[in-house]
Formats: C-alpha cells, structure tokens, sequence
C-alpha cells in the first residue's frame, strides 16, 4: 500500500494546507486537509477530463458504461499511477473476500466509477451503474450488453467506492439501490476512509466495510518523513486529526485576519461557506 499513500500526495488527492490557510469544506467548517480521491487517476487534469466525459455521456444509459470502460482500460494501459493503484484494489479483494461469492460490483455516480468499472473488468463480474435517482443499469463485465434491471433477487453486490467519510451516500442511494433489486450489498471498498464514523455507520447496518487506506496520524507522518509535508504543515494536521473542531477554533482565534480575507475572497464568496460559518457560529463565530 505504501506506493498507494505516495501517490495520493503525489496527485494531491491529499492535499495538506499551509499552516495559515486551512480550507473551507462546503459545509463552512474549516479542514487541515483536502482528498480529492480520484485524483489518482493519474492527475488532477486526467481526473478533471474523465469527470467531464462523463458528465457529456451520462445521459444515455445504456451506453454509459462501454464508454467509461473503454477510457479506464486506455488509462490503465497507459497510466503508472492508475494501473498501479487499480493492481492494488485488485489484489486486496482477491485476499480478502472470496471472489465466487460475489455476484455483482457496483459503483455510484460518479466517482466511484473510477474505480469500479475497471475492476468489474478484471474480475470478469457484471457491472450495476448506479446513478444518484437510484436508476440501476447492469452490464456484463466487458460493459458490451447494459440493461435497466428490475431485479437481482438473492445476489450478493460488492460497492466500490473512491472515499467514505460518514456512508451518507450509502445510506442515501447505493444501499437503497441494491435492496430495490432484492439483492444485498455485502461488502463495501472505499480506496480512503476519512475516518469519520462511515465504516461503523455500515457494519452497524450489517455490510463488511474495507478500506485501502485511512487518514490517520501514520499517514501524515509517512509524508513527511519523505519531504512531502513540511513540520508546519505536519504539526496542523495532527492537531487537526485529534481535535477538528477544537484545532480549528484555536487557528481561528490565532489568526483572526484569516476569516476577514476569505470574507473578502471572490471564490468564497461565490459558494457562501464563509458566511456559512459565521452563520453557523462555528468556532465561536
């Protein structure tokens, strides 16, 4: 996994801030660190092109699924970091989970599809595309024959995922989704799990939860031991990860001119999450 953890810093698909610019999550809370997991697709550009691609194609269904496959598969051949990444999925649920148990691997728009087309490929296992409205489509592993299905009564699903934080989505839609089809989501692989309550979430609902990697203290410290943090930017984040709430407030009042500026700042002032905290009374606001 070690190759895995360097290449989330490597893309920025963990990305740390300087120690005086924390950033704004969309629910107006304040973060030492942003994950944009998909990012190990190869790069922020790869990733941005692919999610644009899909948001072109999305719309037909049915032929969704054969076009996401074909860019996978190119990106595969071509990419060190993806198909590395992708050999690493692989080889965990080979290790793990008994593959003639599953039945089906499903992944949820859009992210998730990242990751879990290709390795319905590799595994020779039928496809579920699920889409945020619950819609579900099924293709063979080789994404040439897709079908909107009514039913899968019986058949165990593995879900992967790109990154869970507290299984909302689960719980939301891909859970839902499965069980309108009569069949049972089993297992879930995220390739993050930001550590904050989503694999308690679904093994309390009965699913076996994995991840390949979690955002903890080891991680960080394994960054920086290799130049890819600085002490500033590794001290903040281990605060961070002991007390979010508490570590931020602390910054917050250290650094008071810091709110005023992003008050100020064209972007946040465009998405809210500024006057969302101060709303919100956050950190003492």
């Amino acid at each position: 996994m070690n190759n895995l953890k360097s290449y989330l810093f490597e893309t920025n698909a963990v990305k740390v801030c300087h120690g005086d610019t924390p950033f704004w999550l969309t629910s107006g809370k304040l973060s030492a660190y942003f994950i944009n997991t998909h990012f190990i697709y190869g790069s922020e550009e790869d990733a941005g092109s692919f999610l644009s691609f899909i948001d072109e194609n999305k719309a037909d269904a049915l032929h969704l699924p054969k076009k996401l496959l074909d860019k996978v598969k190119a990106q595969y051949d071509n990419n060190t970091i993806y198909h590395t990444v992708i050999d690493e999925m692989l080889s965990f649920i080979k290790n793990t989970i008994s593959i003639d148990d599953i039945d089906y691997i499903s992944g949820g728009e859009r992210r998730d599809w990242f990751f879990s087309i290709i390795l319905a490929y590799l595994l020779d296992k039928p496809h579920i595309t699920i889409f945020k409205n619950l819609s579900t489509y099924v293709s063979d592993s080789k994404m040439e024959n897709t079908q909107e299905i009514t039913s899968i009564t019986g058949k165990k699903v593995l879900h992967v995922t790109d990154l869970i934080t507290v299984a909302s989505s689960f719980i939301r839609a891909w859970i839902p989704a499965i069980q309108n089809l009569g069949g049972e989501l089993i297992w879930a692989l995220s390739v993050v799990d930001r550590m904050q309550g989503g694999k308690q979430r679904l093994e309390d609902l009965g699913l076996k939860s994995y991840s390949l990697v979690s955002i903890d203290e080891s991680l960080f410290q394994m960054a920086f031991e290799k130049g890819m943090i600085d002490d500033s930017q590794f001290q903040l984040v281990l605060d961070y990860i002991k007390d979010p709430e508490g570590s931020m407030e602390k910054f917050v009042k250290e650094h008071p001119e810091f709110i005023e500026a992003s008050l100020d700042s064209a972007a946040n002032k465009k998405d809210g999450r500024v006057q969302l905290c101060i709303n919100s009374h956050f950190y003492g606001l």
